[in-house]
């Protein structure tokens, strides 16, 4: 655990602010829910919680059949980090924080395609530039946008089509529904 230096008081009604740095660097947002931890020796951690989290081997096995099916490599996030990988070498993405992009494209709710002739880039995770995703579909749960279901591009940047987006749609669409009970 690293020391901010900050300090912060309780106030009268038992809150504390999380500093603007700190949610900033966190992407914390306001409405985002938070995970309350305690140690025995008087430590409280504050955790973004995850709901899709909670799937963790679930995903991975959903990712695996979406790479498996498609031909391309998959991935799942929430809305920070990478949480399931298949197709290509887990280590290089999961649990890494995923890109402003990405999650400019779950915050619009709108699932994006792209094809062999476009050259846009959509980078998934900060600070690697090796994968881009060719089809990004948003987990919308009770209304809000919990992650995303992508497929990448391969070197070739070959025409990832509709099948692939309906694939990676359907699975978006199931997940957020596992989600809301």
């Amino acid at each position: 655990m690293k020391a901010t230096g900050i300090v912060r008081r309780i106030d009268d009604l038992g809150r504390v602010v999380i500093p603007k740095e700190i949610r900033r660097t966190m992407r914390i947002r306001e409405g985002d829910p938070l995970e309350i931890f305690t140690e025995r020796d008087g430590e409280v951690i504050f955790k973004k919680y995850s709901p899709i989290g909670e799937l963790g081997s679930f995903a991975l096995q959903y990712a695996e059949t979406l790479s498996k099916t498609s031909g391309y490599p998959a991935i799942i996030t929430d809305k920070d980090s990478i949480i399931a990988v298949s197709g290509i070498s887990k280590r290089e993405l999961t649990e890494k924080k995923i890109s402003l992009d990405l999650e400019q494209i779950m915050q619009d709710k709108t699932p994006i395609l792209v094809n062999a002739n476009d050259t846009r880039n959509i980078p998934v995770a900060e600070g690697v530039d090796k994968y881009n995703a060719s089809v990004v579909c948003p987990i919308i749960s009770e209304g809000d946008s919990i992650g995303a279901v992508a497929f990448l591009l391969d070197e070739t940047r070959s025409n990832v089509g509709e099948v692939e987006a309906k694939l990676a749609q359907s699975a978006a669409v199931f997940l957020g529904r596992q989600m809301e009970g």
